[in-house]
């Protein structure tokens, strides 16, 4: 039998968002993530899932926030650098924002992040993107924190195989632990778009 949820016995609200009322972050979708060192497991049917999903809000009039991060030169994030540019199929377009960080994996810290979804009037933030277990998790973690609803559309994030205390953990481990620790307090999870509300 599964665990009991923090979510379910808090009484949170299980119901996903709808395009219709909330804002959707696109986290570091940057090719840094789909070649070399950092290359992640599946990124490829994540970026489609992606693409899909930034299509569908784009035709339903809602607010888009991108969000890169900039390691600064000589790193595999240097905005600067084709590596560390967000990734064509879902770069951004006129009118939407991008919020770049550069401290840490939760895009509130040090960004304008906060300000643009309040700005957008949703209670509501859609989360996606790379990597699941880093800067996707922290980033709901942080838009919960602040009194946003998120949910995180799972066929849309990827992340690599981890190290841990004697063990290997594939990407697939390190990805469903995450989105079990986002499910457990932090936010709503959905298997792909078509499970939005």
């Amino acid at each position: 039998m599964p665990a009991t949820t923090l979510r379910e016995l808090n009484g949170a609200d299980q119901t996903p968002a709808s395009l219709a009322d909330a804002t959707l972050v696109l986290v570091d979708y940057q090719n840094t993530y789909t070649r070399g060192v950092l290359e992640l497991t599946g990124w490829e049917p994540a970026l489609d899932a992606a693409a899909d999903l930034l299509a569908r809000a784009r035709a339903a009039g809602t607010t888009v926030v991108h969000v890169q991060h900039d390691g600064g030169p000589g790193t595999p994030y240097d905005v600067r650098e084709d590596i560390g540019r967000i990734h064509p199929r879902v770069a951004p377009v006129d009118g939407e924002s991008v919020v770049v960080k550069t401290a840490a994996p939760n895009a509130f810290v040090g960004t304008g992040l906060g300000d643009l979804l309040d700005a957008a009037g949703n209670e509501h933030v859609i989360v996606i993107g790379f990597m699941t277990n880093m800067c996707v998790t922290f980033t709901v973690e942080g838009a919960f924190l602040r009194g946003n609803r998120p949910t995180v559309v799972a066929e849309a994030c990827a992340t690599r195989p981890l190290r841990s205390v004697g063990a290997e953990l594939s990407a697939g481990q390190i990805h469903h632990a995450a989105l079990a620790t986002v499910a457990d307090l932090y936010g709503v999870v959905v298997p792909t778009a078509s499970d939005l509300g």
